[in-house]
């Protein structure tokens, strides 16, 4: 059995030398995507006890309010709802490579946060449960990864419970993805009779047994040739045989494995296993550390638009904005500026320039977080995330740099679908209101507009989904004290006008509003919306702002 060039991932990087060349290739930046309830947090919490970080995964056990809540989910709501809100940024070490997991939201409500952090990841890990296969959400957010050339390996979960033939579920991720799928593990059995996976780099089957509740703590493993495998081991002998005629297809007509392919994005490497058992975990993290590419050079935009190419070792330190978070630390009340850095060393207290406004700022208070805890940080390097204090001089897609002359590309806003007038229930509360509402679109939680042309008029929420609405309602009440009332308005679509706005024919089923940069953009009922771009054949409608 031959899995292709497994072990020839390249740890290093292209030319230079020194200190920040060896950190960099030290760094593995990647963000984890899934479908809702493909178990992508609880793999996340596996990687940390896996790590050391933490000694008893906190499983999430959802929607009934039980169990400890995942390390990686901080705010409040998703600890009570148990699910994934708001993407969150870990750094820790795992057998010597220094991780910097960006941890995303499953939920299409969320895809805006979930696009803007890909743009900080070097890689993905696709999470998708054996039972459902792909699912809506895991072929968007694929589709973001392929638009961005990121490499992606593939973790097929759940493989402990009744789901589908490991068959079927490579080709529908061959067919739905339109992606190469080679599988570098195979399951042997199912369901209760899932023993362990076959390494097929190395011949081996990894046998596995429980050691605690849930996968609480690291699972017991053995392992025994394949597919001679000797009776002592305990496996029933028809699911090696199974295993084996499987395994004699895919070495016959399977995708092989190379190194080249998958840093292209033309084959992702998929593994089989179990997060909530811990069963075929640790084999794919220490896959994933030799596979997935550390830091290479980032592209920005340099006078007149020219491509400008930074090499994390060898040009000077630059980053960008892609998340704003308040609260993280209610002792602290503030908000974290999220800072990919692209090239350079970072240091504590160092002044950079702040591209969009010109101006030098100094980066004191850096810190690394572990979901809500927070670590002084004084120095850091290509790849990994670090969280400034902002008192409102960043927004999300700043370039900050040593030495200027270019700019990383701005990160689209998505055009929202749901809309509604907002206002606090009690007026005496205007002032936490007020500052809710600036750190909360300013975050991007939800879009902030005001009808055109009517300063007195109440503003206007707007989202990529409803559950956008609840988030901002609880954090609103959480973390300022203010109930808000929240009413829907009829309007399901929305564009970036260009044209000129006095002139634009809205009638009845349109609403002309400008966003929060003073841009102007319309808001259609789905049912009107070719009608009124018919009638303004002189204006422009852009979905991407």
């Amino acid at each position: 059995m031959n899995s292709g060039d497994l072990n020839s991932g390249s740890t290093g990087l292209p030319g230079g030398g020194g200190e920040i060349a060896r950190e960099t290739a030290r760094r593995r930046t990647f963000a984890i995507i899934s479908h809702p309830d493909a178990g992508k947090t609880t793999l996340t919490e596996k990687l940390l006890l896996y790590s050391g970080m933490i000694r008893t995964a906190g499983m999430v056990e959802g929607r009934k309010g039980r169990g400890k809540g995942a390390t990686s989910d901080w705010m409040t709501m998703e600890r009570e709802r148990g699910i994934s809100i708001t993407t969150s940024a870990m750094q820790f070490e795992y057998k010597g490579v220094v991780l910097n997991v960006l941890d995303t939201p499953g939920h299409r409500d969320f895809s805006e946060d979930t696009y803007r952090t890909l743009t900080a990841a070097d890689s993905a890990v696709m999470v998708i449960d054996a039972s459902k296969g792909v699912e809506a959400q895991t072929r968007k957010l694929f589709e973001v990864c392929r638009i961005r050339k990121i490499p992606v390996l593939t973790f097929i979960n759940k493989m402990d419970l009744h789901g589908r033939e490991p068959l079927d579920l490579m080709s529908e991720v061959e067919q739905v993805l339109g992606i190469q799928a080679s599988a570098m593990n195979w399951p042997v059995g199912r369901g209760p009779e899932f023993a362990g996976v076959v390494d097929r780099n190395t011949g081996e089957l990894i046998l596995f047994s429980k050691t605690s509740v849930a996968g609480a703590r690291r699972a017991a493993v053995e392992r025994v040739p394949f597919p001679s495998v000797p009776p002592e081991a305990g496996v029933d002998a028809s699911l090696v045989a199974d295993a084996r005629h499987e395994l004699d297809l895919l070495d016959a007509a399977g995708n092989p494995f190379s190194m080249e392919a998958f840093l292209g994005g033309q084959v992702t490497p998929v593994f089989f296993g179990s997060a909530l058992t811990n069963f075929g975990v640790e084999p794919f993290f220490d896959a994933f550390i030799r596979m997935a590419p550390p830091p290479g050079p980032r592209v920005a935009a340099g006078p007149g638009g020219k491509d400008v190419v930074l090499d994390p070792a060898g040009s000077g330190f630059s980053a960008y904005v892609f998340k704003l978070q308040a609260n993280m630390d209610r002792r602290h009340r503030d908000t974290l500026a999220f800072m990919r850095i692209c090239s350079g060393r970072f240091e504590r207290d160092m002044t950079v320039l702040h591209h969009r406004t010109g101006k030098e700022v100094r980066l004191a208070q850096s810190q690394t977080m572990f979901a809500r805890e927070r670590n002084r940080l004084d120095a850091a390097w290509p790849g990994d995330v670090v969280g400034i204090v902002s008192a409102g001089q960043f927004l999300i897609g700043d370039t900050l740099s040593v030495d200027g002359g270019f700019d990383f590309r701005s990160l689209p806003a998505f055009p929202p679908e749901v809309f509604a007038e907002v206002a606090p229930i009690d007026p005496g509360k205007r002032k936490s209101y007020d500052k809710g509402m600036d750190q909360l679109t300013r975050e991007g939680t939800v879009q902030i507009l005001h009808r055109w042309g009517d300063s007195f008029a109440r503003p206007i929420i707007a989202a990529v989904g409803r559950l956008q609405f609840e988030v901002f309602a609880f954090r609103m009440k959480d973390e300022y004290g203010v109930d808000c009332i929240i009413e829907p308005m009829p309007y399901s679509s929305s564009a970036w006008l260009g044209g000129d706005p006095a002139t634009l024919k809205t009638y009845f089923s349109a609403l002309l509003v400008r966003d929060r940069f003073d841009r102007p953009m319309v808001l259609f009922s789905d049912r009107y919306r070719q009608l009124i771009e018919r009638e303004n054949r002189g204006h422009t409608f852009t979905a991407f702002g």
